[in-house]
């Protein structure tokens, strides 16, 4: 009769331990398994840490790094930017789509963070045409091909060459590019960041060519605020090119580069230096930077 209980007792713990560790989770508590192998991942949310006793792959310091923000897949698009070759790809823009954060970001984004080269007046335009030109004007006359085509466009494009537009800060052409403005829609998924500056810049060359000065990687006769790059960006390249395994295939182009490129640019440019830029915006820029190349 003792044996007997004690075997009734046995089996209505096992049954209590069966039932338990089996529970479905309902509330606060996560519920248990008893095996579950690879049945079920481990469950996490990304910048949420949601550490529970019941973890048993690893502790709370392995958790939590899973938990914690990580980079971006390679050649994904992150929200907001463009992720190609090696532009900078996301910024974050502090400034809503208002009338009130139109004139905020107006006054307090004043200088161009890009300096100005070649390279980048080069990209620019290109942008510039394909984005901006067609209403804006391949010279910045609000006459670009959609506003000209008789009379289709409803409204007259910014004339960004006009004596309101010159005057303008770089946040107001900023602010537009990411959130647009009137008919003229965003086109922060179509440029990143380093990309919309760059059209600025581009921006800024039509003013200076208009203006009779240079605009260029050596020499910025329009303002005092944005800052030519000079040979930075020269030096910039040629350890690019080393990095990328191409200086060997360039050796006789750096070498030459004062014969070749920079005849070009102006025959002084490094031989003599203070003639260099005087030169400069004369001989190279005014066919390089005003003839509409850049």
């Amino acid at each position: 009769m003792k044996s007997r209980n004690i075997y009734i007792v046995g089996l209505i713990f096992v049954v209590y331990m069966t039932l338990q560790s089996c529970s479905q989770p309902s509330g606060n508590s996560t519920g248990s398994e008893y095996m579950p192998d690879m049945a079920h991942s481990v469950a996490y949310e990304a910048n949420y840490y949601s550490y529970y006793y019941n973890n048993r792959w690893g502790g709370e310091e392995e958790y939590y790094n899973y938990a914690k923000p990580r980079l971006p897949v390679s050649g994904t698009v992150p929200r907001g930017g463009v992720n190609e070759g090696t532009a900078q790809k996301s910024v974050p823009y502090y400034y809503g789509n208002t009338e009130e954060e139109r004139t905020r970001a107006t006054a307090e984004i004043i200088k161009n963070p890009l300096m100005i080269t070649d390279a980048g007046l080069a990209s620019g335009k290109d942008n510039y045409n394909i984005y901006c030109g067609i209403c804006h004007g391949a010279k910045a006359d609000g006459l670009g091909y959609l506003a000209r085509d008789d009379g289709a466009y409803p409204v007259q494009p910014a004339i960004l060459n006009s004596d309101e537009f010159k005057a303008a800060s770089n946040g107001r052409y900023y602010h537009a590019i990411m959130h647009g403005k009137n008919l003229m829609g965003a086109y922060k998924d179509k440029l990143n960041y380093e990309e919309r500056w760059n059209v600025i810049h581009y921006i800024r060359s039509l003013h200076a060519k208009e203006a009779g000065v240079a605009y260029n990687q050596y020499e910025n006769g329009l303002n005092a605020i944005d800052v030519p790059a000079g040979d930075i960006a020269v030096v910039e390249e040629v350890e690019m090119h080393e990095a990328g395994g191409h200086h060997d295939g360039h050796g006789d182009h750096h070498d030459d580069h004062g014969a070749d490129h920079h005849d070009d640019h102006g025959a002084d440019h490094h031989d003599d230096h203070g003639d260099s830029h005087d030169d400069h915006g004369d001989d190279h820029h005014d066919d390089h930077g005003h003839d509409d190349n850049h």
